[in-house]
């Protein structure tokens, strides 16, 4: 206001130019001419009259239009307000479709304008504008659940998860025994199979279940965490460190969760956490479809119309949980799991991998590319190897007995049999690999032939080793046609032979 007397005085009693006055005031030349124009047009000189303070001479300068004798339509804003939620839709497309009704309505300015003025008005809560399947935000409940034993009557503690999502405040629950990863990540399967489908977006806290490192700028998310989201094709987006009003939705669900359902199962007593959710889901369903306050419909109404077309569908297959470990692979190219030892290709022992972990599988990963994959064991001590992770020495050496045998097959049956005796023999598997690579390689001395009818002999009379075999061939055994000893006939009883029973009467003589 005092630049415009400023502006008056100069023109009128210095008589200085538009330049002058706009750099002396440090206003544009546009404002100076047209507050000259408005001053000009409502007959204001200089000096200005004694009793023309500074509203009056606004008022003068800036008149009030005068009031329209006809009343524009006023469009719905609550109807407004909830298409606004819906993907794709702006307030120029719902400007343009009420023009089309109300061509003599509100121009698009004046349009934006009253609607943000209704959007001033409303509660703090809806301030927020959620797209339709945009964010759905999770969080555990404050309150817990008491779980007595039936047997011991120990009681223990069931924690309420929830989710409810940003359009239309629809709103999933669920008692679960453990705040643990494995029982955070379950729920979120849980609530994303309630709602039908997948959002853009989950919004949960920073918990150490679901986020290694809190950060305001670049939170990190746990590997299993990450791996549900790559799953289910959404980004996890924390809530920044002390802002509960990034989440806000589901900070005003939580103890609103608390005091429609806790609160009305305080006076039961639950034996399971199966009872306890078995109680939660009709007062869950109740939840969803009582009546707002403040509006029209309810949760699941809402939800129905806006939220659940919007969301993307669910994957074929279930979320498998896993649990993922930084290990060190052993100097004989195996990592333990658990007890047990699976193998991985020789080039990374002494490396450190990660190592996923899953009900049903086990696979190991280096440099995020997989390299080795096992189904899971169950006792402790037991060993999977794969050859294709062994060096070719050691492959070799793996699979020598069959290789073994091969040759002895290729010798002759007699030959085959004998060295799979040995094999079988032996207390320990290379000792009888030994004997049995002894038996073949006499074939460089003596042949094939010859060494077939040495083991034909060997294993007639039992001599079951390799000096047996290599007796009988520097002795010539093999080329004598063997026959086997014929069975002794018995004694016939005669009147001279006393038999056994004279020896044992008392009355016998030596």
């Amino acid at each position: 206001m005092r630049r415009i007397r400023e502006i008056l005085r100069l023109r009128f009693e210095q008589g200085a130019s538009v330049r002058t006055i706009a750099t002396s005031c440090r206003v544009s030349k546009t404002t100076v001419s047209e507050i000259l124009a408005r001053a000009q047009s409502a007959g204001i000189g200089w000096p200005l009259p004694e009793d023309l303070d500074e509203e009056a001479l606004v008022a003068r300068l800036y008149p009030e239009p005068a009031t329209p004798t006809r009343r524009r339509p006023i469009p719905d804003w609550t109807s407004i307000d909830r298409e606004l939620r819906r993907k794709g839709v702006t307030l120029q497309t719902l400007w343009s479709e009420y023009h089309q009704q109300h061509p003599d309505g509100y121009r698009y300015a004046r349009f934006c304008q009253l609607y943000r003025a209704w959007k001033r008005q409303q509660d703090v809560v809806l301030r927020q504008v959620y797209k339709a399947g945009e964010k759905m935000f999770v969080d555990f409940a404050g309150m817990t659940i008491p779980i007595q034993d039936p047997k011991t009557g120990a009681v223990s503690q069931a924690y309420l998860f929830v989710a409810t999502l940003g359009a239309s405040s629809y709103t999933f629950a669920k008692a679960v025994p453990a705040q643990d990863r494995f029982w955070w990540l379950m729920a979120h399967v849980e609530a994303l199979e309630f709602f039908g489908g997948v959002p853009a977006l989950i919004v949960p806290d920073n918990p150490k279940t679901g986020v290694t490192h809190a950060c305001y700028y670049d939170p990190e998310l746990n590997p299993a965490y990450q791996e549900f989201a790559e799953h289910y094709g959404v980004a996890i987006l924390p809530a920044r460190p002390k802002k509960p009003r990034d989440k806000a939705k589901v900070e005003s669900a939580v103890p609103f969760a608390e005091r429609f359902i806790l609160a009305r199962l305080r006076h039961q007593t639950f034996f399971s956490v199966a009872e306890a959710n078995a109680a939660i889901r009709p007062l869950l369903e109740e939840l969803n479809h009582r009546p707002f306050q403040k509006r029209e419909g309810s949760r699941a109404s809402l939800f129905a119309e806006l939220e659940r077309p919007a969301l993307r569908p669910l994957p074929v297959r279930r979320y498998e949980y896993a649990e993922w470990k930084r290990l060190r692979v052993n100097i004989d190219s195996h990592v333990e799991v658990a007890g047990c030892f699976y193998s991985v290709p020789y080039q990374y022992a002494q490396q450190e991998v990660r190592v996923r972990v899953s009900a049903h599988t086990v696979e190991i990963f280096s440099g995020g590319r997989r390299i080795a994959s096992h189904p899971r064991l169950t006792r402790k001590g037991e060993v999977s190897t794969l050859e294709a992770h062994m060096p070719d020495a050691h492959r070799r050496y793996r699979q020598a007995p069959s290789l073994l045998l091969a040759e002895a097959q290729a010798i002759g049956p007699h030959t085959k049999a004998l060295v799979e005796a040995l094999l079988a023999t032996h207390p320990h598997p290379e000792q009888g690999y030994r004997a049995g690579q002894g038996v073949v390689r006499l074939t460089r001395r003596y042949g094939a032939d010859r060494l077939e009818a040495a083991c034909q002999r060997a294993l007639a009379t039992g001599a079951l080793a390799y000096r047996s075999v290599q007796n009988i061939l520097r002795c010539g055994l093999d080329r004598i046609p063997y026959h086997p000893p014929a069975e002794e006939e018995p004694l016939r009883e005669h009147a001279h032979l006393r038999g056994p029973a004279y020896y044992r009467s008392s009355g016998g003589e030596a």
